[in-house]
């Protein structure tokens, strides 16, 4: 059984149990893979948590079986692993945009399809390099990024214009004004840690005190990454390769990793971007289409 295989075991013994309990470790292990690395790889490869897609399917079938079957709110709300008609009705709501009382009387309801994978086959290159990376630590800016992995981009976007004064001092620190690194980090159905920063010398790192900057202004924290293997893969030499990351991101994910018998491991994750620049508007033309990002994945062997 490949890969393609395992995950549609998987996705087939969660939609079997919506109305009971789902182990994570279960469906994992109709993947033939790790607890970790389907919960990541599910995330990335789909753009939602897997608890976001169990919660929305839940509220799926608990809005057809209110409507169709004229069910009490009570039995439907316990069915779909709610404690009680409260946290049901405000969950019901926030996902529908009508309360469960409204859907017996026949509100408009929304509908989340469940996955299945398709396969297509196109031919693709993908050139990568497999590094053993020390241990390092970076130091950086962070927030906590909530919600579905999919709305990642405004998170991220609104997170570098807010900090730029941050980012412009680690560059400065770091003697390396082209060159950002984002790390993903404690990734859960919540949500996700993302860094900012830059991987400085010793003895800059430990002069950096947490009230560095004006008031008001992130504080700095350390981010610990743990020497281990990772497969790196870098985008095509555009303006802004930003808008293109993400997708080979998902190829890694969804083609690489399989091929070559790895899968992802509790580890942070890199994006380190080289933004080229220059004040010359002439010669800033020349170089800002070889901007380029490097995506660093933490991997282990099946």
């Amino acid at each position: 059984m490949n890969w393609i295989d395992g995950m549609q075991k998987a996705l087939d013994y969660i939609e079997n149990n919506l109305d009971g309990e789902i182990s994570y470790a279960e469906a994992a292990k109709l993947c033939l893979c790790s607890e970790y690395h389907f919960q990541r790889a599910f995330s990335i490869l789909c753009g939602y948590t897997l608890g976001e897609y169990i919660r929305q399917r839940r509220l799926t079938l608990a809005g057809t079986e209110l409507q169709s079957k004229r069910a009490k709110v009570i039995d439907v709300a316990l069915k779909y692993g709610y404690d009680s008609p409260d946290s049901f009705a405000k969950a019901f709501r926030a996902f529908h945009g009508i309360l469960p009382s409204q859907a017996r009387g026949g509100g408009t309801l929304k509908s989340f399809s469940r996955l299945r994978i398709k396969i297509i086959l196109e031919g693709s290159t993908m050139n990568y390099k497999i590094v053993e990376r020390p241990e390092t630590v970076m130091t950086g800016i962070m927030r906590r990024f909530s919600g579905n992995p999919g709305e990642r981009e405004d998170q991220e976007a609104e997170f570098y214009v807010s900090t730029r004064e941050n980012q412009y001092a680690l560059q400065w620190l770091s003697r390396d004004y082209e060159t950002s690194v984002l790390a993903v980090d404690n990734c859960a159905d919540d949500g996700f840690d993302c860094y900012i920063g830059a991987f400085l010398s010793d003895r800059t790192r430990k002069n950096l005190t947490d009230d560095f900057g004006e008031e008001g202004v992130k504080k700095y924290k350390n981010l610990a990454v743990p020497a281990g293997t990772y497969i790196v893969c870098e985008t095509e030499r555009t303006e802004y390769p930003t808008e293109v990351f993400l997708d080979l991101r998902k190829n890694m994910v969804s083609e690489l990793l399989p091929n070559l018998g790895y899968q992802l491991r509790r580890a942070p994750e890199l994006e380190i971007t080289h933004w080229y620049w220059s004040d010359d508007e002439k010669e800033n033309e020349e170089v800002k289409n070889k901007r380029y990002i490097e995506v660093w994945l933490p991997v282990e062997k099946i």
